[in-house]
């Protein structure tokens, strides 16, 4: 008969304690431990019992090699019919890897996945939903019309059945919708704890190893923005993915927390509508309002999202202060350095900024950190300080350095041709990134400056 015994969990961390701890030693948060009972089995029983050698497909018998002994292969990969997430994930699927695909509720994570199942009609796709039966997920799959005779529906909470069904079936990829949602025997906590997230996770990151069947994950998040569960299980997986956006609005970001398999600075753009979601190949033209007539406090900046460039559209308002301490906000953009562009502004331009209420927003609801539209937010300063407009054919791609003057950023040649590509007709750039740069291959006009004044000059 299988003991029984109890112990305590962090449900920030997963650490695990014999006894209750008001504060967790490992996080350092209060109040976070909860008593699970464990069952204590047999080590020669597991959830997942791969095929024996002859029988099945998913036999596997690895042996120790030496280091100089293994030969250098590049990563086999298997594309979607979804460019943007095979961007995201590195140009495909890795057989044998685990995916955990994170979000808020209503986001899009599962209607992104079932899009993904029927669309990989040459592979057998198992779709497991512990929180949908069959007949919804047929009615969603319907209202998008998307179909197909390899995409299986299986509604089960339970780990054990769940390998039963894939011994049967040995499907090419399998989704799990939600990992919250399942629970094993070899846990008796409830399900979506700290111990049955753990436990199923590393069952089917062990499933996904040996028989090289890649596994999609779908998490839930915290209030926090968090995903749910211990951090251990961003740890376990090889990729992980956030989709983020407002339920309002119908833009969808997939962005890269953490990739084994490639980089972790690509995101994938969606817009949600009626029959799904749709990929947007131009991400740029979205992120640029389109306005009839020029205004003051705007301006355009070229950025890079891993490999891809994005023309964003930075707005900035700047008024007398009114309310006696100025204010300094911003959104999308970190407020740290925007106090630092206004002290430049100030000390290097002699721009009286100090008595001055300064708002700032990154159009699209990105998150900004590339410091190349550095000189795009301080012309966006102090166009609306001035009350001049910029025209709205002219972008901007220079870090600003303490010093007031206008620094080289990497890869300027593809913020150049996403400039042109959408038909602006002037781009600043640091006269520092000229070296090895032919000017006269683009058709818009480039303008290499060293300072601040230079471009202020030009422009207000």
């Amino acid at each position: 008969m299988a003991k029984l015994k109890s112990s305590y969990f962090c449900q920030n961390c997963g650490a695990q304690s014999p006894k209750w701890l008001g504060k967790c030693p490992a996080c350092g948060q209060w109040n976070t431990y909860v008593e699970e009972i464990l069952q204590k089995e047999d080590k020669t029983t597991k959830s997942w019992r791969p095929a024996k050698e002859g029988t099945g497909s998913y036999s596997r018998l690895n042996q120790p090699m030496a280091i100089t002994a293994i030969e250098p292969r590049a990563e086999e990969r298997f594309e979607t019919a979804d460019a943007e997430l095979n961007r995201v994930l590195g140009s495909g699927i890795v057989p044998g890897s685990l995916v955990l695909i994170g979000g808020e509720p209503g986001i899009g994570k599962s209607t992104l996945m079932l899009q993904i199942a029927t669309s990989m009609k040459q592979l057998k796709v198992l779709y497991v939903s512990g929180e949908e039966s069959e007949q919804q997920i047929k009615m969603r799959a319907d209202r998008m019309q998307r179909n197909s005779p390899n995409c299986y529906i299986l509604s089960e909470t339970n780990l054990e059945n769940l390998f039963v069904q894939i011994e049967e079936m040995k499907p090419d990829l399998l989704i799990v919708d939600s990992i919250q949602t399942l629970q094993t025997a070899r846990a008796e906590s409830a399900a979506g704890s700290v111990s049955q997230v753990r436990e199923c996770t590393g069952e089917l990151m062990r499933f996904a190893k040996e028989s090289h069947v890649p596994v999609f994950l779908i998490g839930h998040i915290t209030k926090e923005g968090s995903l749910a569960g211990p951090k251990v299980l961003e740890h376990m997986v090889d990729t992980v993915l956030q989709f983020e956006g407002d339920r309002h609005m119908s833009y969808r970001i997939l962005r890269t927390i953490k990739n084994r398999f490639g980089s972790t600075s690509e995101l994938g753009i969606y817009e949600m509508t009626g029959d799904g979601l749709r990929e947007v190949s131009n991400p740029s033209e979205i992120l640029i309002s389109q306005r009839e007539e020029d205004l003051a406090g705007v301006t355009i900046g070229a950025m890079l999202e891993g490999n891809r460039p994005l023309m964003i559209e930075i707005q900035s308002l700047v008024s007398p202060a009114t309310y006696g301490t100025p204010q300094r906000s911003s959104t999308g953009y970190d407020n740290k350095r925007l106090q630092m562009l206004l002290a430049v502004l100030e000390k290097r331009g002699g721009f009286r900024l100090g008595v001055h209420d300064v708002f700032l927003n990154i159009a699209g609801g990105l998150k900004v950190e590339d410091p190349a539209i550095d000189l795009a937010v301080c012309s966006s300063l102090i166009s609306s300080l001035k009350d001049v407009s910029i025209s709205g054919r002219v972008a901007f791609a220079a870090e600003v350095g303490l010093g007031g003057e206008v620094r080289a950023v990497n890869r300027i040649e593809s913020r150049i041709s996403e400039a042109e590509k959408l038909g602006f007709q002037e781009i600043y750039i640091s006269k520092f990134n000229k070296k090895g740069l032919n000017i006269k291959d683009y058709q818009i006009k480039v303008h290499a400056v060293s300072k601040l004044e230079e471009v202020f000059r030009m422009l207000v």
